[in-house]
């Protein structure tokens, strides 16, 4: 391993390579923040370019640069305008949109940077160490196992909830779950719900249905309540410094996320939008009292948890990338393209045959870190400036932003309806304090779950597969036990609470 590391080093290190790293992170960042592109369309429309280079390592440096840039980047849009720029930074927008709005912005941008360069850079340590060793393990993984993570994902809906909140909750995970069963199922190919309409044939666009829930109503919420644009101190950018016991507070989390955020990041199908929102809902679900309370109005915690684990599944997802071959998510399927077209196939092999790619790509993420650090933390000041634009122009800024990110996501001008449409109903929604989270989770992980139940039964015939495979089981179990227990605590709280009353 050290000798592949001196070899990625003097690899990386090249002046020309080092370009292609700050290169990378500069279009990645800039391309994160405007809601609805996302590293999957850059990447693709830079595959021509990273050809023209020829050099199958500074073509990956770049392209990974891009890719991890743009998570990175994704949060800005998520704080300062509730309009999350990729799907890996929804939840960064529950805690960092709460902060700016009660004058922190800066604050939140720097937690969020910091928070996204540790779980990059310890995202990074883990695969330059694990990487072999977990392309087997990512291997153990088949469809039911798949089906039970779902399954574990959407135990955790409480932690979107607020306090009573839980049968809403529920409610809109269901509501969720409905609207992933829209267009073609991947086992029977035929359209579903569609209403003989050929522009639902794909089902909804995840990026219309984030915008529609958070960006638009936000927009509406503007016209209707001026005081809302308010950033505290006539829009001065204040505290962008994180105190000691700030740092204390978070430091906890970010080191759990980076390693959760890294192992989910190496199966392949998972990605940074699962590690973000389960590594909110256990942050959530192992806070206590009024920390617990803050969740979702604000908190430093809630903030760092989905950074950190974004940013680490990032870098988890070149596991079975670059040792199976196997892409992960749709951005790294397009990097699988590339890399074939520049003559490099991934696999069991890449380590022994072109060990300067594998170990340069692991060396130039270090760098690129760095690089976004660097390049973003002086920026933030000017960066939270937006919020002190005047309301009259803020509001045509996000509409304008949210329906050309809806767009561009999938060039056809239906989304634009279905935005309009799905916004009015979040804001009436919104009005009604039902939490909107949940409704996001359930379509994402609804579709995956569908697809691998449906696989796991056909393998075997049934459900024997819940007793046939001990890790499918153990998965279930333990989202049985999220789901009780925080009803169990509830339940010993409030005894607690009547016992002291009787006392008294």
């Amino acid at each position: 391993m050290l000798e592949g590391l001196m070899l990625g080093l003097s690899a990386a290190v090249t002046p020309f390579n080092l370009i292609m790293v700050v290169m990378g992170c500069v279009i990645g960042t800039l391309i994160g923040m405007l809601p609805g592109l996302g590293p999957m369309s850059i990447i693709a429309i830079m595959i021509p370019v990273a050809i023209g280079i020829g050099d199958p390592t500074a073509a990956l440096i770049l392209l990974s640069g891009v890719y991890y840039g743009a998570i990175f980047g994704g949060s800005t849009s998520s704080i300062l305008l509730n309009a999350p720029g990729v799907a890996g930074t929804v939840a960064t927008a529950f805690d960092g949109y709460p902060m700016a709005r009660k004058g922190q912005a800066g604050k939140a941008l720097t937690i969020a940077a910091v928070a996204s360069f540790a779980g990059g850079t310890i995202g990074a340590i883990l695969l330059m160490i694990f990487a072999p060793a977990l392309s087997s393990v990512a291997l153990l993984f088949h469809s039911a196992e798949y089906f039970a993570l779902m399954v574990v994902g959407l135990s955790a809906i409480a932690a979107f909830a607020g306090t009573g909140q839980v049968a809403k909750a529920l409610m809109m995970t269901i509501l969720g779950l409905m609207m992933g069963t829209v267009g073609e199922g991947a086992l029977s190919n035929m359209p579903r719900f569609t209403f003989g309409m050929m522009e639902l044939q794909s089902g909804f666009s995840f990026i219309t249905l984030a915008m529609a829930m958070f960006a638009l109503p936000e927009a509406l919420f503007l016209v209707m309540n001026p005081a809302r644009a308010a950033t505290g101190d006539s829009g001065k950018i204040t505290g962008m410094r994180i105190t000691g016991a700030e740092a204390r507070s978070i430091a906890p989390v970010i080191g759990r996320q980076s390693i959760q955020g890294f192992f989910i990041g190496v199966l392949p199908g998972a990605g940074a939008t699962i590690a973000s929102f389960l590594g909110y809902a256990v942050e959530r679900n192992i806070a206590k009292g009024a920390e617990q309370e803050e969740f979702g109005k604000g908190s430093i915690k809630g903030l760092a948890a989905p950074e950190t684990a974004n940013n680490a599944a990032c870098t988890g997802s070149f596991v079975p990338l670059l040792t199976l071959g196997i892409p992960g998510s749709g951005t790294t399927a397009i990097l699988l393209g590339a890399l074939l077209a520049l003559n490099v196939t991934p696999g069991p092999r890449l380590m022994t045959d072109e060990p300067q790619v594998f170990w340069a790509v692991i060396i130039s993420m270090y760098i690129g870190n760095l690089v976004l650090l660097i390049l973003n933390l002086p920026l933030i000041p000017y960066i939270a400036k937006i919020l002190t634009i005047p309301r009259t122009f803020l509001i045509p800024f996000i509409l304008f932003f949210t329906l050309m990110g809806s767009y561009l996501g999938q060039n056809n001008s239906t989304e634009l309806l279905i935005l309009v449409g799905f916004g009015v109903i979040a804001t009436i929604l919104r009005f009604a304090d039902y939490p909107l989270a949940p409704l996001l989770i359930g379509f994402i992980l609804g579709t995956m779950l569908e697809d691998n139940f449906g696989r796991a039964m056909q393998l075997y015939r049934g459900f024997g597969f819940l007793l046939e495979r001990p890790m499918t089981l153990a998965l279930l179990v333990l989202a049985a036990l999220l789901v009780v227990l925080p009803s169990f605590r509830a339940y010993r709280a409030r005894r607690r609470a009547e016992g002291v009353a009787d006392g008294d």
